[in-house]
C-alpha cells in the first residue's frame, strides 16, 4: 500500500552537470588526434585552438585583450602579479567569498583586508569606503553571483586611486546597467571549472583593456616569447617593454580544454535563460517562507541563477542545523556559510588563518544566516518547483516550533 501522506522527497544530484555538447567532444577529439594539446604547439598555417577561444572570449566580453589559463584561481594571481602587487602588500577584498580569493592574494605574500557583507550578499561600499586608504588593489569577488552597485563602487575606487580586479567566477555572462561582468576594473578573471558557467574541468580567463597589463599576464602565463601565435594580445611594441622582467609563472591553458569551451561559449546565452528559469521557480517557491529572507535583485544587475542564496537570519545556528539536516533528509543539498570550521568548498573569512582579520560582528550575523544551494541545469523545472516545496516545508516547520 502506497502512503499518500510520506513527504515528498527529491532524488536528483546537485552536482551532475549536462553532459559536454557534442560539438566540443568532437573538437576535443579531433585535438587528441593529432596530439597537438600544447597552445603553442601548431602545425604550419594552424591557429591553435587556445588562441581562438581567445579572440572569442574578448569578443563575448567586449574586452580588447583576453589570456586563457590553467585556472580561475590563477586567473586571480596572475592579475595581482601583473598588477605587481608586492609581499607585504595589503589588499581588499570580501569577507563573503570563497578560499581561492584570499588564497591569491597570500600566495604573493600580500595581506587580505577583509570588507563586510550586506543583506543583499554583496560588498558593504560604506565598509569599503573607510578601508580603502589601506590599499592600492581591491579583488572583488562577486560571490555566488551577486553583484553590488558597481557604479557606486567604481566611483569610490577610482576618487581614491584603488585599482579593482573582478572576481567573476559566479557572473560569467552576467553584467551592471548593461556592462558585462568584469570589465569595471582593471582586470577581469573567470573561471571554467566543472561547477561555473563552462565546463572544462578546471580553466580559466583574464581579461583587461589595458596593454601593459595584458602583456605581463601573457609573459606571466609562460608565453615564452611566443606571444605572436596570440589573437587577442597587445603588439609586440607592449611585449618590448615587459619580456625581460616579467617572470614566467606557467599556468597556460591546452588545447584540449580550448576545444571543449568554444561550443560552450556558442551556447552561453541560451544557458544562460535556462538558469534563470529554474532560479525564478525556486524563488518564486521560497517566497513568504516565515522566517525566510528571499535576497533581492536590483533592476540594474543582469545576473546568472547558477545557485540561489536565501536568508535565516538571526536564528540560531541549532535551528538553523535542524533545517539543514530535515532538508537533507528529503534529498535537498543545502550548503551553510555559518559553521565553525570549513565543509567542502563552503567556508569563510576568519576560516583563513594564513589571513588575519579582524572580528566583524555584522558580517558574521549575515553568513551564519545564508542558505546556498546549486541549481545544475541537470534540475528540470518541475525539479526546482520540488525542492522549493520542501525547503519551505521545513523551514516552516522548524521556524513555528521554535516561536
Amino acid at each position: 500500500m502506497i502512503d499518500s501522506f510520506a513527504p515528498e522527497r527529491f532524488t536528483g544530484s546537485f552536482t551532475q552537470q549536462e553532459p559536454i555538447p557534442e560539438a566540443g567532444i568532437a573538437a576535443a577529439l579531433e585535438v587528441l588526434r593529432h596530439g597537438r594539446l600544447h597552445r603553442y604547439n601548431t602545425a604550419a598555417g594552424e591557429t591553435a585552438e587556445t588562441a581562438l577561444l581567445e579572440q572569442e572570449f574578448a569578443a563575448f566580453t567586449g574586452a580588447r585583450y583576453c589570456v586563457a589559463v590553467a585556472s580561475g584561481g590563477y586567473a586571480l594571481g596572475c592579475a595581482l602579479r601583473a598588477l605587481e602587487v608586492q609581499p607585504g602588500d595589503k589588499v581588499l577584498t570580501n569577507a563573503f567569498t570563497l578560499a581561492p580569493v584570499p588564497g591569491a592574494i597570500a600566495a604573493l605574500g600580500a595581506v587580505p583586508v577583509f570588507v563586510g557583507v550586506t543583506e543583499d550578499l554583496v560588498i558593504d561600499l560604506d565598509d569599503l569606503a573607510g578601508k580603502l586608504p589601506q590599499a592600492r588593489v581591491l579583488m572583488l569577488s562577486h560571490m555566488r553571483g551577486h553583484l553590488c552597485d558597481m557604479d557606486r563602487l567604481m566611483a569610490l575606487c577610482d576618487a581614491a586611486g584603488v585599482q579593482v580586479v573582478e572576481d567573476c567566477a559566479h557572473t560569467m555572462g552576467a553584467s551592471w546597467n548593461g556592462t558585462p561582468s568584469g570589465r569595471h576594473g582593471a582586470i577581469g578573471c573567470y573561471s571554467t571549472q566543472t561547477y561555473k558557467h563552462m565546463n572544462s574541468g578546471e580553466g580559466g580567463f583574464l581579461v583587461t583593456d589595458d596593454e601593459d597589463l595584458a602583456a605581463r599576464a601573457v609573459m606571466l602565463s609562460g608565453s615564452y616569447m611566443l606571444y605572436e601565435r596570440h589573437l587577442a594580445a597587445p603588439g609586440p611594441e607592449a611585449f618590448e617593454r615587459v619580456k625581460y622582467v616579467t617572470p614566467n609563472v606557467s599556468g597556460r591553458m591546452d588545447n584540449l580544454r580550448a576545444a571543449l569551451l568554444r561550443p560552450q561559449l556558442v551556447d552561453l546565452p541560451a544557458q544562460i535563460a535556462r538558469w534563470n528559469d529554474r532560479y525564478r521557480v525556486v524563488e518564486d517557491g521560497l517566497r513568504g517562507t516565515p522566517g525566510l529572507t528571499v535576497i533581492g535583485r536590483p533592476a540594474p544587475e543582469r545576473f546568472v541563477g547558477s545557485s540561489i542564496q536565501a536568508l535565516l537570519l538571526d536564528w540560531t545556528p541549532e535551528a538553523i542545523g535542524e533545517v539543514l539536516s530535515r532538508c537533507a533528509a528529503r534529498g535537498v543539498e543545502l550548503k551553510w556559510f555559518g559553521g565553525q570550521e570549513p565543509v567542502a568548498f563552503t567556508s569563510r573569512y576568519d576560516s583563513w588563518r594564513y589571513a588575519p582579520s579582524e572580528p566583524m560582528p555584522a558580517t558574521d550575523r549575515i553568513l551564519t544566516g545564508i542558505l546556498d544551494m546549486r541549481l545544475p541545469l541537470t534540475f528540470s523545472l518541475e525539479d526546482c518547483a520540488l525542492i522549493a516545496r520542501i525547503i519551505r516545508a521545513e523551514v516552516s516547520a522548524v521556524y513555528q516550533r521554535a516561536n
